[in-house]
């Protein structure tokens, strides 16, 4: 599928799907390829004198080729965060060709980002008219999006840290609250390694752009200024990440500790039961002895006597821990 988004006259983009008989308009500055078909990818090719990579080159690419300069256009491929509303996101390879008519988007996936950005860029003011404002405006939105995501992840790990220090004993009988905290923990891990992935590779990009992308003389901006105060921006979001991840690496160590501790307490109740019933258990194999020579079992008070022995011997111990608060 094609889209061409290109100028309006009043002051906006306007998007268009392009059907197999359509040409490009002279002043398209956006062309969005999404699961393109060869024919599609020949058309564009034909357009604007360059090469479209296939989705096998896309992934397959080494990390030397993720940006290059070929025949005058900038090629550069970033990993943009993908169902971020489900619960295990994913990345998806988005290509940016950068050439002097217009900006290529190849991709196999649907971002939240486009979508936001498309719908940025359709009202009046929202984007410029030329192919690097296009690019700024969606490096823009890709940020705006992995922050938001960070955000929402932010705001579910601190339900999970209330939830962890408020459980109690019994969750841990009966496997409750803890399994789900871990799991919850090993799913907002991923999601936010996901994003720091997401961003190293949109900072390389605007690295890139920032170091040897020249602005024509028909812009009217610094884009420049803009992909570094972007990559400003993205360093932020990864140290947000970084943070985050430190935040679940504590929750992750905080957990495992609250287990340990109420499985303790566990192991400790099993113990202190094992030496209430040492006594009672060695005066009851005393008496199962059978020797002929043992005076006791010919005393009339004999048995009373054991039992009340055993118990005894029994609460003892229990008064004994309980005096030493190890119970």
């Amino acid at each position: 599928m094609i889209h061409g988004i290109c100028p309006d006259s009043r002051d906006k983009l306007r998007s268009a799907t392009l059907g197999p008989a359509e040409i490009f308009s002279a002043d398209t500055v956006w062309i969005d390829l999404l699961n393109p078909t060869p024919e599609e990818d020949k058309r564009v090719e034909e357009h604007l004198g360059i090469s479209i990579p296939t989705r096998e080159e896309m992934h397959d690419l080494e990390p030397s080729e993720i940006i290059y300069t070929e025949n005058g256009a900038h090629y550069m491929t970033a990993r943009v965060i993908c169902q971020s509303e489900t619960i295990v996101p994913k990345l998806a390879d988005v290509t940016f060709i950068l050439t002097e008519k217009a900006l290529v988007t190849v991709r196999y996936d649907e971002p939240g980002a486009f979508n936001i950005f498309l719908n940025r860029a359709t009202k009046p003011g929202g984007c410029g008219e030329q192919p690097e404002a296009v690019l700024d405006g969606l490096i823009e939105a890709i940020v705006d999006r992995a922050a938001e995501v960070l955000r929402g992840v932010g705001d579910k790990i601190d339900m999970a840290s209330r939830r962890i220090f408020a459980g109690r004993a019994q969750d841990v009988e009966q496997g409750g609250v803890y399994q789900v905290v871990i799991q919850r923990i090993g799913q907002h891990e991923h999601i936010i390694s996901n994003v720091r992935e997401s961003m190293m590779s949109v900072e390389r990009v605007l690295l890139f752009l920032s170091a040897n992308y020249k602005r024509p003389k028909k812009a009217q901006t610094g884009f420049s200024a803009e992909w570094r105060s972007a990559v400003r921006d993205v360093q932020a979001i990864e140290e947000h990440a970084t943070f985050l991840s430190n935040k679940l690496q504590f929750m992750l160590d905080a957990t495992l500790g609250l287990v340990s501790i109420e499985q303790n307490k566990i192991i400790k109740l099993f113990s202190v039961v094992s030496v209430a019933l040492m006594p009672p258990t060695l005066i009851a194999s005393i008496y199962g002895m059978n020797f002929k020579a043992m005076p006791e079992l010919d005393w009339q008070w004999g048995y009373p006597l054991a039992l009340v022995s055993m118990v005894l011997f029994a609460v003892l111990p229990y008064l004994f821990f309980r005096w030493k608060k190890w119970l």
